[in-house]
């Protein structure tokens, strides 16, 4: 059911050598700019470029020497380099390099997540139009309301996960920036310009403004709305939880041959897939609340943010990766049972259609108060006996004074109550 391969590659992201990959790339991309300004000999740049690689072993190992990981890095390179190490990190400080590339990393999880929201929005669409005029009780307060139909319950999740995009889209946007400004962001050993082509030539943009970091707005819009795409998978798991509820079994997860649902009830098919989301999606907004703490920093910049970041910038990634392969396939693989839709419809006795009944009064001319005290005298009387609504309508004499047995059985119509399904679904999907 798990995308194995998508997790991968989630996964590969994160890890040391890719993100010293990174490091090396904005050093070499810094190193191309000194060359064109006739600062670094070309054939200097020609052996930086040929021999410039690192050992993620040995950064290790230096780091537990230098307590500094950058340090330990370009001390690795120039390991490889020799003496035209020299010319690397060149008017740099650390975080030109540290939160340029995370950027580049978050960009790049960012295109994943992106694709898993494209696919979860696929899923959705299928399964809204393959149920578009399955009937289902509508409930408010967990209450029987009016019909809807199933499909125009994954039509809401599917909208609510277009909107999702959009606001991934926009923040992609707003972290795709980098900043080679220097120690405290005024460009002291170098010039804007400068930092516009570096940028330009690994995909980023210049942040307009920046001290020793980017500012942490910009992650914190990041996983903001990574925790609003893992609420929204929340909710739509919280319905598939509901719907399989013994009481309900509308819905249900697939279940595997040979799978258990308890150590001690052998007759259990428990919601797991769908349990294991809702709580998934607690720690994404955790790791949120995280990111919005790391607003404010000292100065130019403290350093507290950064241990946040080697947690969250990986493990909300990933989890929301996960979240969306998973919710993908429940939604794909999710039992659908009209027959028990439709039983659960009718198990009301038609109270369902007591707002026809309150509107057919008012349009005889009666206040809305008379129209509802009437309505609702014969439906708690549905409630409180068992008899169907209609018949107790039918048994009320104040009431069939003002209808006639055809207008009251013409308000019991579940295709007049869902006659607009087409044009909603119109208004959705195109």
């Amino acid at each position: 059911m798990i995308n194995r391969y998508s997790r991968k590659q989630m996964e590969d992201i994160w890890k040391q050598e890719n993100r010293f990959s990174a490091w090396l790339k904005i050093e070499l991309a810094v190193c191309e700019a000194w060359t064109r300004r006739g600062v670094i000999p070309d054939d200097s740049m020609a052996r930086i470029r040929e021999k410039s690689s690192f050992d993620v072993d040995r950064i290790n190992e230096i780091e537990k020497t230098t307590r500094h990981d950058v340090i330990a890095f370009t001390t690795s390179v120039a390991e490889f380099v020799g003496e035209d190490s020299r010319f690397v990190h060149r008017g740099l400080t650390s975080y030109d390099v540290v939160d340029t590339a995370l950027s580049l990393l978050m960009k790049e999880a960012g295109v994943l997540i992106r694709k898993g929201v494209l696919e979860l929005m696929a899923a959705l669409r299928d399964r809204a139009f393959e149920t578009k005029n399955v009937p289902v009780v509508g409930r408010s307060h967990g209450i029987h309301a009016e019909p809807t139909t199933f499909g125009l319950k994954l039509a809401i999740f599917y909208s609510e996960m277009s909107r999702n995009l959009k606001r991934w889209d926009a923040a992609l946007e707003t972290i795709s920036v980098g900043k080679i400004s220097g120690a405290v962001g005024t460009y002291a050993h170098l010039d804007p310009k400068m930092e516009s082509e570096i940028l330009e030539k690994i995909g980023l943009r210049p942040a307009p403004v920046s001290n020793q970091v980017i500012q942490r707005d910009r992650h914190a819009e990041y996983f903001t709305v990574l925790a609003l795409i893992a609420t929204s998978i929340e909710k739509i798991a919280m319905e598939i939880r509901h719907l399989q509820r013994s009481e309900v079994s509308e819905v249900e997860e697939f279940f595997h041959p040979g799978q258990k649902g308890s150590s001690a009830m052998p007759h259990k098919r428990n919601p797991v897939l769908t349990e294991n989301l809702c709580g998934l999606a607690r720690v994404v907004r955790g790791y949120a609340f995280s990111a919005m703490e790391n607003m404010p920093l000292w100065h130019e910049r403290d350093i507290s943010h950064s241990s946040v970041e080697r947690i969250i910038g990986p493990d909300a990634t990933i989890l929301v990766d996960f979240m969306l392969d998973r919710m993908t396939a429940v939604i794909r693989n999710m039992r659908i049972f009209e027959d028990r839709m439709t039983q659960n419809l009718e198990s009301s006795r038609g109270l369902i259609f007591s707002e026809s009944i309150l509107i057919k009064l008012v349009d005889k001319g009666l206040t809305r108060e008379r129209s509802y005290l009437l309505t609702q005298r014969n439906a708690m009387k549905a409630w409180e006996t068992g008899l169907k609504f209609k018949d107790a309508l039918f048994a009320d004499p104040e009431v069939m004074e003002i209808l006639s047995r055809e207008e009251i059985e013409s308000a019991f119509n579940l295709d007049h109550s869902l006659r607009w399904v087409d044009e909603t679904f119109e208004r959705v999907f195109n």
